[in-house]
């Protein structure tokens, strides 16, 4: 059963590298050249809102499948993989907004604080920390079992 665990952790990973891998030809983000660019006087890049927060949204269901896998399949207890995927839903729930009133503001805001809000919302950055957070929780339990 172990390889199979990491089997899909594997594929999950590799998932969530083909999202970022293959983002221009997946979502609409006319803000791709232009933070790839990193030059702050490039030209405000014209785009769809409906598209846009589209994509946004597409991107992120994706980005929350793929680290739900990852985070079931390292623990293997499914509250905690819910409660991954809420963790994740509350911080794109909290810099989506924020990232949407920096392209409606055309980064007047700042480009490094846009530039980042932006890198929370299409990059599952969060799971960085969920991963670390959960073993600890693990070890904690595990020695309480013990003691």
């Amino acid at each position: 059963m172990k390889i199979l665990s990491w089997f899909f952790i594997i594929a999950a990973l590799i998932g969530l590298v083909g999202v970022r891998v293959f983002e221009d030809r997946l979502f609409y983000d006319p803000f791709l050249d232009y933070f790839h660019e990193a030059s702050k006087n490039m030209n405000f890049p014209s785009f769809q809102w409906g598209k846009l927060i589209i994509g946004h949204f597409f991107r992120f269901f994706l980005n929350l499948f793929f680290s739900c896998v990852v985070i079931h399949y390292l623990f293997k207890k499914k509250q905690w993989t819910v409660q991954g995927g809420f963790l994740i839903l509350i911080i794109f729930l909290i810099t989506f907004p924020i990232y949407l009133y920096c392209i409606s503001s055309e980064f007047e805001i700042g480009y490094l604080f846009s530039f980042y809000m932006r890198r929370f919302v299409i990059q599952p950055l969060i799971l960085l920390l969920i991963i670390p957070m959960f073993y600890y929780r693990q070890k904690i339990e595990q020695d309480q079992r013990k003691g």
